[in-house]
């Protein structure tokens, strides 16, 4: 029996305007225009699995129950945060009768596939081989890290994309009704679209707050500076520890390796702005550093660790402008990986050389036992030779030739140093081509 006094909930804006069919989804043309995948789909009426990639807020939802829709499916929904596998199999009871006495095929979406662990995902495997229903997931992590190879070979994966300003502009136009009769000028209009970040969940979301504060001060249009001052102060979306921290500290470090300062500036921004951790950020500066300026301007190592110091010592936002410095710093010097390049080199010979024994000239003798033996016999110590420079001398294992894994660019301080690296084996070549003295 009801309640009279009871009312039912007003459902939020974002669910009263969810699509109910492909042409009112606003966004992912890529996947729902004319001709395009998910379309082609539909219309074949093809059920197949997948998983739906993407930011939050850009219609992954949606997209799977329009799908149970169009294909006349029963749908099941759950969210990876709170099922386990007794929810999945749960859920393949009721696939099962839907199958068995109904003749209906399923869909079973599950939201936030990504915090499934790897048995949870493997307990959907065999059913989904069997067809009790087709999966749907949908992620906002790089499935190839987060989903299971077994399971990812058997779902295509669909890329959704943020919203353009654009297409949050005519989500603006299909929620004007459902506000009020509440005006927006263009600047408002333009704030709120920013405020957004491309999140139509969010954008739906601000203007209902927006309509509330409007009504309570009595205000029937809104302009810029009523959003700015009503709007909740919020963090840009940047997911700290997944995909944007990753390929946002990847364009930082490609903006810096190509010598551009404002580009370096901008992704460092977008990066404190979403939250990152800006000893993470130092951190990384100071391997930008290193790898990618090396020798070249030793000093820019010093300067992003300098950078980091600072940051302990500040913290933010004070110390942001030392990890600002030392990225424009970084940008600007001269480049070379010849180090790096090195490094990597001597890495992979070692892991598959054998383990050669160190010279006996090389070997240190501390010892009078050690002396005997012939450590350190016949080692020419550098500072008694003419420019401190034992020329020839070899510092490698016994059969193991001279490698010349490090190869100084011309540019920089490194140029100094390749011109010294040929000097001295100019040296090291005349005295290995000399005829030894019979005496």
């Amino acid at each position: 029996m009801s309640d009279l006094f009871s009312t039912a909930p007003t459902p939020p804006l974002a669910e009263l305007l969810r699509p109910t069919c492909l042409d009112d989804v606003v966004g992912q043309q890529h996947l729902v225009g004319q001709g395009k995948p998910l379309r082609l789909a539909f219309e074949a009426r093809t059920l197949h699995s997948f998983i739906l990639w993407g930011p939050p807020g850009v219609g992954k939802t949606t997209l799977a129950r329009l799908t149970a829709r169009v294909m006349d499916c029963e749908f099941i929904a759950l969210s990876a945060v709170m099922a386990g596998v007794k929810e999945i199999r749960a859920a393949v009871e009721r696939a099962e009768q839907a199958l068995n006495h109904r003749g209906r095929k399923t869909i079973l979406f599950i939201d936030e596939i990504h915090r499934f662990n790897k048995a949870q995902q493997d307990a959907l495997l065999p059913f989904v081989e069997a067809g009790t229903f087709v999966f749907l997931g949908a992620t906002t992590e790089n499935p190839s890290f987060e989903v299971n190879s077994a399971l990812l070979s058997r779902a295509h994966v669909y890329v959704l994309q943020s919203l353009s300003d654009d297409e949050l502009a005519a989500l603006f136009k299909r929620a004007q009704p459902s506000l009020g009769g509440l005006e927006f000028d263009d600047g408002a209009l333009a704030a709120a679209i920013g405020f957004a970040d491309g999140d139509a969940r969010r954008f739906l979301n601000l203007l209902e707050q927006l309509s509330t504060a409007a009504k309570a001060a009595r205000v029937t249009k809104v302009t810029e500076p009523f959003v700015r001052e009503a709007s909740p102060a919020a963090l840009r979306r940047f997911d700290k520890f997944g995909d944007d921290l990753y390929d946002t500290v990847s364009a930082l470090h490609k903006s810096i390796r190509g010598s551009s300062p404002n580009a370096a500036l901008y992704w460092l921004a977008r990066m404190l702005d979403g939250g990152a951790d800006a000893r993470y950020v130092a951190r990384r500066l100071v391997r930008m550093a290193s790898e990618e300026v090396g020798n070249a301007d030793p000093r820019a190592l010093q300067l992003a660790l300098n950078a980091a110091e600072s940051y302990e010592r500040l913290g933010s936002p004070e110390g942001d402008l030392a990890l600002a410095q030392a990225a424009v710093y970084i940008a600007m010097a001269p480049k070379s990986n010849a180090v790096y390049k090195a490094w990597n080199r001597a890495r992979a010979f070692v892991r598959t050389d054998s383990n050669r024994p160190v010279p006996m000239h090389l070997r240190n003798a501390p010892t009078e036992l050690m002396a005997q033996l012939g450590h350190n016999k016949g080692y020419r110590y550098a500072h008694d030779e003419p420019d401190a420079y034992a020329a020839g001398e070899n510092y490698f294992p016994e059969g193991l030739p001279e490698m010349d894994w490090y190869q100084p660019v011309s540019r920089g301080l490194e140029g100094k140093i390749g011109e010294k690296l040929q000097h001295l084996r100019g040296l090291d070549a005349a005295v290995r081509t000399t005829p030894r003295d019979p005496k």
